[in-house]
């Protein structure tokens, strides 16, 4: 035992390593800023050796008995090795918090004379986690953002049209034709209605590009296809996509050019997430607010509230608003026992219901407040509806209403003095949406020149090899052809 002593550092390394790098593994895209990697090595490494050093300093002066003293190294140990193991799956849970630290106490002291072959074993699971980490690894030195060079000179684009700029991004809202189909069954016509009525045109065909919101808004504030970023160290769907969507990329560029002051209004943070740095001149929530590993649902602000003061105090300057609510969100994410398809489609309706309300206060406001702003509703996907949960899209599928569910998105705009471009109907898919919204404000349509393809796209692991499909092609017919 009086050999570990020597080696208290290492000791201390190895009870946290396998926890720190498999929360790495399992939550890369969410913790993969400079900060968050300085605060868990903080957290999981520094917190620990300060804790055995100053209880060893301690021990040594006022409680110097060997027989206790030389229980204290793999007391911590074990204590820290399954502490940080809940944090690393369940989060801060108090009470699986306090068994671990009772079951690091018991089996220190039960197994202190082991102390050696536990650290060897600890070693052994943190490696067994690096080779899933290096792929991650890899991607994040060599990154680039070259797939989002433009092909043409639109981030020089001039205005001759300035009106306020409003994208309403109701989260997983299906567009008013998918809600007649036989899965979703759903009378939405109220709503529509009342679209119409505020001089909203409806595109029953739009849908999105790719099936998940990340994946969704980085390609339509890129303006361009990422294919999910398929390289060849294997698909990765979410890698960097927080920050291509509020840093620095070519619509907020375009924006900036032409003296449009940027808001991004979130109900959660969940674009922020990884905290990356926000290019946009505001938003509602600041880094401060974001937990340093949290998915960004823990903390929800008054969006409405929020939006409707930054369009009150900002009256006199040309602004572009990404306004993002997670109603009516989509069916539930993972399996549960307890759920099937027809209970998710009843909740996901419900949930319609609240979206819609909510729709129409905020656009009863801007267009009381802003009767000539360019308001565009637009969601990132479908609702999954169909479905028993999200992750079963990732099984291969044929059926093309199913296919149309994941993908079929609300899409209504507002024109300023009703004057619709005559070039509408090339927004077809989301990476699209700028790209003809800034040629219709720059009344300069060569910029038509150089829309992206038209096409639909998924991750598929189960039923075929795993790889990204082509879904839906250019037509809005359903396909499955493989990227490569």
């Amino acid at each position: 035992m009086n050999d570990s002593k020597a080696y208290p550092i290492i000791t201390i390394v190895a009870s946290s390593l396998y926890a720190l790098m498999y929360y790495y593994d399992k939550n890369y895209a969410l913790i993969n800023s400079k900060t968050q990697f300085l605060f868990l090595v903080s957290l999981y490494i520094i917190l620990p050796l300060l804790t055995y050093f100053i209880l060893d300093f301690l021990f040594k002066h006022f409680y110097p008995k060997e027989n206790i003293r030389r229980f204290l190294l793999p007391v911590i140990n074990l204590v820290c090795f399954f502490a940080f193991i809940v944090v690393s799956v369940y989060g801060f849970q108090k009470v699986k918090l306090v068994l671990s630290l009772v079951l690091g106490v018991c089996l220190g002291i039960l197994f202190a004379k082991y102390i050696k072959k536990i650290v060897v074993i600890q070693f052994i699971l943190a490696f067994l986690v690096l080779p899933k980490l290096i792929p991650d690894i890899y991607r994040e030195v060599v990154y680039s953002k070259q797939w989002m060079e433009q092909p043409d000179t639109i981030e020089k684009v001039v205005f001759k049209k300035r009106p306020n700029i409003y994208v309403i991004q109701p989260d997983g809202y299906a567009s008013f034709s998918t809600f007649k189909d036989s899965i979703y069954n759903y009378d939405n016509s109220e709503f529509e209605v009342f679209l119409k009525t505020k001089g909203f045109k409806t595109y029953d065909d739009y849908r999105s590009n790719y099936y998940s919101t990340l994946s969704t808004n980085s390609s339509m504030f890129s303006m361009k296809h990422h294919y999910y970023g398929n390289t060849t160290l294997g698909i990765n769907p979410r890698h960097n996509r927080r920050n291509e969507i509020v840093e620095s990329n070519p619509v907020l560029r375009i924006l900036k050019h032409n003296n449009y002051k940027t808001f991004l209004m979130l109900q959660v943070p969940y674009l922020l997430s990884n905290r990356p740095n926000i290019d946009f001149d505001y938003c509602n929530f600041s880094l401060d607010e974001v937990s340093y590993i949290s998915r960004g649902f823990s903390k929800q602000k008054e969006l409405i509230e929020d939006t409707k003061a930054a369009i009150i105090e900002n009256k006199y300057t040309s602004n572009f608003f990404f306004i993002e609510s997670m109603l009516p969100s989509h069916i539930t994410t993972e399996y549960k026992a307890s759920s099937s398809a027809e209970k998710e489609r009843v909740k996901y309706l419900e949930q319609v219901g609240q979206a819609n309300e909510w729709l129409m206060e905020l656009v009863n406001f801007i267009t009381e407040k802003d009767p000539n702003g360019l308001i565009i509703i637009a969601a990132d996907h479908g609702g999954f509806v169909g479905f028993n949960y999200t992750i079963e899209s990732k099984t291969k599928v044929t059926d093309p209403i199913l296919i149309n569910s994941m993908f079929s998105s609300i899409l209504a705009i507002k024109w300023p003095n009703n004057t619709r471009p005559n070039f509408d109907s090339e927004i077809k898919t989301s990476v699209n949406l700028f790209r003809v919204l800034f040629s219709h404000l720059s009344e300069d349509e060569s910029y038509l020149d150089n829309l992206q393809d038209n096409k639909s796209y998924i991750i598929i692991r189960k039923g075929a090899p795993t790889g990204i499909y082509e879904y839906i092609d250019e037509s809005g017919l359903a396909v499955f052809n493989k990227i490569e």
